[in-house]
């Protein structure tokens, strides 16, 4: 690639001329602050932090440009740290505080925030200018996200990765000038759009402007009552990420430490998701082997992702009947603790509270679905985010880092590497392949690990020959992580330009291991490290150290099916285990009735 020589701070460089100035900087170890950059995602220079002063080949530039757009250009001569630039950048951000909440100290953001932690750096004590503040709008109607404009910094961060990493666009800027904020259209609440809660938005968003619907004092309140038997579950990604919360470099596993905390909590039962996750394999697997054999509807996609599965009931209603019946993992686990656990441990099902830990702020609301429930009697009853049990550690002042490894409870405790990789986008693709090829072959087999479903490419796709009715067989296969991904592969096969047997689909970028719910890593750590990659290695790594990799090999999965599912999709399997799915209308349907009959009585 080409490269152009410009000087940064005296210190001059080479680089390739497509570069930023912001992105020369870096490769120089120069650090320029930032607020409403987020690489790749949003590069707007709607804050003016970035600003340098600069000039070409001796003749300065026009103003202060800001370096997250400027592209360098051969002679440039760069100045990040003048009195010009100091002032400017401490005068924006000023400008910036002058109508922002805050109320830093009770913030669910307070150590956390880029904004608070930008301030300390440009040590911003006083703040030169008063004025008026953003009127406080709480939307919190929905399960999964509040959404607070008081808090709002205009950064647009959430708006790009809504509609362009996502595709969903739920979010934009309404109303003009001081009025201005960031919203769904029609002054709606998020609970009322097409929003499925996937909380990308609250990941992008650098304050607390957006953020999970908290149930932390619900499950607080359970665990103090003594009439309640409280048992918790932890999700695959959780492990990789809730060190991050304190202090570990991103993507450590901690299952010992965590499992440690959650009993010094005071839950009854400390189990794991991953045992769910290994019986939504035997499930999921028989489901596609059968529909595969008998002629049933293909492709059939997973319905692990509760924002896809959102996702899909509202845009794509065709492809109802291609979805998984399994219920996720999460909700597997629930129904399973309040029927087989409840019955072998003699604990009346309708006093058991079980609480999620999940990478997701869409598994709050998949938990409230009103047919997420057997006999009247709810499968899960709180979700909490791994930020949230980061937070309950710390309110119970549990030293994490001091805690001495410990395992999970049985009889829903044990589980396979298949049931951690469920955490990667991949995962459950590699996990259900894992366990269909043995049962086709009728072998063994050594070569498990499925390296062409792996890594964080939007649109993966495979093929394998697998032995079916005496015959070989090609099965066809994609994977797609993130809703504008998934939208693109639904696209090629309902034109016909694609066919599948199996697909994949879940709704965050990278999968649950950078999900909505998961700790938060900064725009600028983001830079030097990938949550989506480390995290998803570090359950690839567990998984390697596990002595048990596939999902059919696990006994306590074969105990339960021994004693009381009797085989995978049997009659009770599928009251207990399986589900449906409805079409919902848009928003925006609503609103173009409503637009036709203004029109009719116009006519009028």
């Amino acid at each position: 690639m080409d490269k152009v020589n410009v000087t940064i701070n005296g210190i001059q460089v080479s680089v390739p001329k497509d570069y930023t100035v912001l992105m020369a900087a870096r490769e120089a170890g120069i650090d320029i602050p930032t607020l409403c950059f987020l690489k790749d995602i949003n590069e707007v220079a709607a804050c003016r932090v970035c600003v340098v002063e600069a000039d070409i080949k001796g003749v300065p530039m026009r103003n202060l440009p800001a370096s997250c757009v400027l592209q360098v250009q051969e002679g440039m001569n760069i100045r990040t740290n003048t009195a010009k630039v100091r002032n400017a950048v401490r005068m924006n951000v000023e400008l910036i505080l002058a109508n922002h909440n805050r109320e830093c100290l009770t913030c669910l953001r307070n150590g956390t925030c880029e904004l608070q932690k930008l301030c300390d750096e440009l040590g911003i004590k006083d703040i030169e200018f008063v004025g008026a503040k953003r009127e406080a709008k709480i939307d919190n109607l929905s399960h999964s996200i509040v959404r607070d404009t008081s808090k709002c910094i205009l950064c647009g961060r959430c708006v790009s990765t809504c509609s362009n990493v996502q595709g969903i666009g739920v979010l934009d800027f309404t109303k003009r000038g001081f009025n201005t904020e960031v919203a769904p259209a029609f002054n709606y609440s998020m609970n009322d759009v097409n929003c499925v809660y996937c909380g990308q938005c609250i990941q992008a968003c650098p304050v607390a402007a957006l953020r999970e619907r908290t149930y932390i004092d619900d499950v607080w309140e359970a665990i103090d009552d003594p009439d309640k038997y409280v048992v918790v579950q932890t999700a695959p990604g959780v492990r990789a990420s809730l060190g991050e919360e304190f202090g570990y470099p991103v993507g450590s596993d901690v299952t010992g430490k965590m499992v440690a905390a959650l009993r010094r909590l005071g839950f009854n039962k400390v189990f794991d998701t991953n045992f769910s996750a290994d019986l939504t394999i035997l499930e999921e697997g028989t489901e596609l082997l059968s529909r595969v054999k008998n002629g049933g509807k293909l492709p059939m996609i997973t319905s692990c992702s509760p924002g896809w599965i959102r996702y899909c009931e509202i845009n794509y209603p065709d492809f109802l009947d291609n979805l998984s019946t399994c219920k996720s993992p999460q909700q597997m686990f629930g129904a399973i603790a309040k029927s087989y656990f409840a019955e072998k441990e003699g604990v009346d099902p309708k006093k058991m509270v079980v609480v999620s830990i999940m990478p997701c702020t869409s598994k709050k609301t998949e938990a409230n679905r009103p047919e997420m429930e057997v006999d009247g009697i709810r499968d899960v009853d709180f979700s909490l985010t791994t930020r949230e049990l980061g937070n309950m550690i710390k309110q119970a002042r549990i030293n994490f880092k001091g805690l001495a490894d410990e395992q999970p409870d049985s009889i829903l405790g044990e589980y396979t590497g298949a049931g951690v990789i469920f955490g990667a986008t991949g995962g459950v693709m590699e996990a259900a392949l894992r366990t269909v090829a043995d049962i086709l072959t009728g072998k063994d087999l050594d070569e498990i690990e499925y390296q062409v479903v792996r890594g964080i490419e939007g649109v993966k796709e495979a093929s394998l020959v697998l032995p079916i009715d005496g015959k070989d067989t090609e099965i066809k296969i994609a994977i797609a992580h993130g809703t504008a991904n998934a939208a693109k592969v639904l696209e090629s096969v309902k034109s016909g330009e694609k066919e599948y047997h199996f697909i994949e689909v879940m709704a965050c970028p990278g999968g649950c291991v950078h999900g909505g719910g998961q700790s938060h890593v900064s725009a600028k750590a983001r830079l030097d490290v990938n949550p989506k990659i480390n995290r998803a290695n570090a359950l690839y790594e567990l998984d390697k150290s596990l002595p048990i990799r596939k999902s059919h090999k696990n006994p306590e999965i074969i105990k339960l099916y021994e004693e009381f599912l009797k085989e995978p999709n049997s009659h009770l399997s599928h009251k207990l285990l399986h589900t449906h799915y409805v079409k919902r209308d848009s928003y925006m349907v609503e609103q173009e009735e409503e637009f036709e009959k203004l029109l009719e009585k116009l006519n009028k």
